[in-house]
């Protein structure tokens, strides 16, 4: 496990939210409703993938169906008041979709909790998923990944009122109570590496966010992307502490064995580097940070 914080691109990307939450949540881009706005990409047209089983399912029903988070500020968010999906996350899905040929009209968007995906992948509940998604070599058993698109790591949120002020180590909640989504990345690595932390999980982060909010929890853990977004919610009541504690790389997860789609995927990635560029400074740019895209996978 890697305790060390990690600087550079991933600290970066991760300061780039900082003002973006308050403006994001409202988007008017990227809603259930087709009205996709002004995009960076286009809808292709005559795509042809041969050997892709995802992609002729895809064809088949004439529309394709994408797992996403909905609680997850600049990330994956539905406003509930407008039925609008926005998000860095939400449009690389879209992206992803317009490429394979279909338009918005065409996109079925599943919320799909943090511990169910690599099952709705598996059992073809959905096409593909996006959302703060990280690559691990465990969930490569039984799926594959394009990517990575994104590169964060594993951090904390406290109540400002909590008198944690600095995290150096993880070790540093001994004790105490700390809340993520059943099955993230974070939560196993507490569970597995810092047994004297106690632990408490639900199926969104939002629900961790409540009981911090309430006193029930002392800490919230997921990757510091996300956490941000929160702060920016909150910015009165929460806030985030410590650096970087883990790496993580955010890929799309795809059925086990469909290579045809995961080279496409990772060749509109390595070649779309505009097209990424204006994905995150539209959702994720507004401090004005620059953060380079990750390389893909071989």
């Amino acid at each position: 496990m890697r305790r060390t914080r990690i600087l550079g691109a991933v600290g970066i990307a991760a300061a780039a939210l900082l003002a973006l939450a308050g403006c994001n949540s409202g988007s008017p881009n990227g809603g259930d409703s087709g009205d996709t706005g002004d995009t960076p990409w286009q809808v292709a047209k005559d795509v042809k993938l041969e050997g892709s089983p995802t992609f002729d399912a895809m064809t088949k029903r004439g529309k394709v169906v994408i797992g996403v988070k909905e609680d997850q500020p600049g990330l994956g968010y539905l406003d509930n008041t407008t039925n609008v999906r926005s998000g860095f996350d939400i449009d690389i899905a879209r992206w992803i979709a317009a490429s394979l040929g279909f338009d918005e009209s065409q996109i079925e968007y599943k919320p799909i909790a943090s511990a169910n995906r690599e099952q709705s992948i598996v059992n073809g509940d959905i096409d593909y998923y996006v959302g703060t998604y990280s690559i691990t070599d465990k969930r490569k058993q039984l799926i594959d990944f394009a990517g990575p698109y994104f590169v964060t790591g594993q951090g904390f949120l406290v109540r400002k009122d909590s008198g944690i002020d600095d995290v150096k180590d993880v070790s540093d909640f001994n004790g105490k109570t700390v809340c993520s989504a059943t099955g993230s990345t974070p939560i196993q690595n507490i569970k597995q590496n810092f047994p004297e932390i106690k632990t408490q999980e639900y199926d969104l982060y939002s629900a961790c966010v409540d009981d911090l909010l309430n006193k029930k929890v002392d800490a919230v853990t997921t990757d510091q992307a996300i956490l941000i977004g929160y702060a920016a919610q909150y910015p009165d009541d929460v806030k985030v502490v410590g650096g970087l504690f883990t790496e993580e790389r955010y890929g799309v997860g795809l059925p086990k064995g469909d290579e045809a789609l995961r080279g496409f995927i990772n060749d509109l990635f390595t070649n779309g580097h505009d097209v990424w560029q204006k994905i995150f400074d539209k959702n994720l740019g507004s401090s004005g940070i620059k953060v380079d895209q990750p390389a893909v996978d071989k």
